[in-house]
């Protein structure tokens, strides 16, 4: 495959969307024999941003079992093939081609019906709001339940979507509404417009987005410190996490902001600093092993999901963000467990502890799983219902861990 294959891709999705089939059928062919894009057609020829990920797609819709308990036993296990719902058509066999040749690749176009999401619960809300400060504007959702618990001061959770992700469809594949009805907490979804991405994902590896009180960083701790000016939070139980390009963005905020964040989850993304522009975007994506901004002062707890047969993001990157979240720390010590989902993936999951015990990172490599949000509903984009709940386990850890320095 070459450089020039992923652009050629995002081309031929343009193409199907405008309706010519035609078009976009040649476009392929050419991009499989290796002729490559025209500069007519190459949109980064045009000078339009590259694509930084991939375009959503749901695995194992079909005969995905609902998540159940893990089961102690060998992680060996191989995971049982993909079965994602038929299309047919002439934009099907365009998806057909396109998975074949790249099988984390874009989906062009269209995508499998979903099933609703979770109807929201009286007395809950899920709300639109937004934040402006000198770096922009940003939109964002707000999950505030029904379970507030006696009005107490409440934990809040930010989301960060993935490319071509909306708030809506993050939280449709998270669950994470649903696990704040359970155990009372809030749940804040920033959402990138196209108008700083045109594939609206976080712009991680721009060095302007990767410092404090600068660029996206700042628009979402101005998103995150508003939330808890407005409704209570407890300043000790502030949590970020994302998937892929918003993974790599919670790197970045847990880096830049520790004193507002008292732990991370990093869902198939990179360690903050693994690239400084387009290339090295790339590079550290296929992989891994890029150099990174060297963490300082104090860690901030890290736990961290990865499936070892991700093609879109390497594997590598989720060991250089455990690297990057225990750097410094003298006498680490890792212990592994091995598991299986009962109906799905097997996993190794490897607690990296400080010399006192303090668990500092957690990290789970799940076998056979792809670039797909573990243990999600297959109401939203990115996700992997065969497990193990990724958003179950990052609540556990989050909560195991409120920030050392508030009191």
């Amino acid at each position: 495959m070459t450089d020039r294959f992923p652009s050629g891709m995002a081309e031929a999705t343009r193409l199907t969307r405008a309706g010519k089939l035609a078009d976009a059928t040649a476009l392929i062919q050419r991009l499989l024999t290796g002729e490559g894009v025209s500069a007519a057609s190459d949109p980064a020829g045009a000078g339009s941003p590259a694509t930084i990920d991939v375009n959503p797609v749901t695995v194992g819709v079909a005969d995905a079992p609902p998540h159940r308990a893990a089961t102690a036993t060998s992680a060996g296990a191989s995971a049982g093939r993909f079965h994602p719902r038929p299309r047919a058509g002439l934009g099907e066999t365009l998806r057909d081609l396109a998975r074949r040749v790249m099988p984390d690749g874009p989906d062009l176009g269209g995508g499998a019906m979903r099933p609703a999401a979770d109807p929201l619960p009286d007395g809950a809300s899920f709300t639109t709001a937004s934040y402006r400060n000198e770096a922009g504007a940003r939109a964002y959702k707000l999950y505030v339940p029904a379970n507030r618990r006696g009005g107490e001061p409440l934990p809040l959770v930010v989301m960060l979507h993935g490319c071509t992700q909306s708030p809506d469809d993050f939280a449709a594949g998270t669950r994470m509404n649903a696990l704040a009805e359970e155990h009372g907490f809030l749940v804040a979804y920033p959402e990138q417009p196209s108008s700083a991405n045109a594939n609206r994902c976080w712009n991680w590896f721009s060095p302007d987005d990767q410092r404090r009180d600068r660029g996206e960083p700042s628009l979402i701790a101005g998103i995150t410190r508003r939330i808890m000016q407005d409704h209570g939070v407890d300043p000790g139980r502030v949590y970020i996490a994302g998937l892929s390009a918003g993974g790599a963005a919670a790197a970045v905020m847990a880096a830049t902001y520790p004193d507002l964040y008292a732990a991370v989850g990093v869902h198939s993304g990179l360690p903050h600093g693994a690239a400084r522009d387009l290339p090295s975007a790339f590079a550290a994506m296929r992989q891994g092993g890029g150099v990174a901004v060297r963490r300082s002062g104090a860690p901030v707890p890290t736990i961290v999901f990865h499936g070892d047969r991700d093609t879109t993001v390497h594997p590598r990157n989720g060991d250089d963000v455990v690297a990057q979240s225990t750097a410094g720390v003298q006498g680490t010590q890792a212990t592994v467990e091995r598991g299986t989902v009962s109906g799905g993936h097997g996993y190794s999951r490897t607690l990296h502890a400080d010399g006192s015990g303090r668990v500092l990172c957690e990290q789970w490599s799940i076998n056979g799983a792809g670039h797909a949000w573990a243990g999600g509903s297959p109401a939203g984009s990115y996700t992997d219902p065969r497990g193990p709940d990724a958003s179950r386990e990052m609540l556990r850890f989050f909560l195991a861990n409120p920030h050392r320095s508030v009191s």
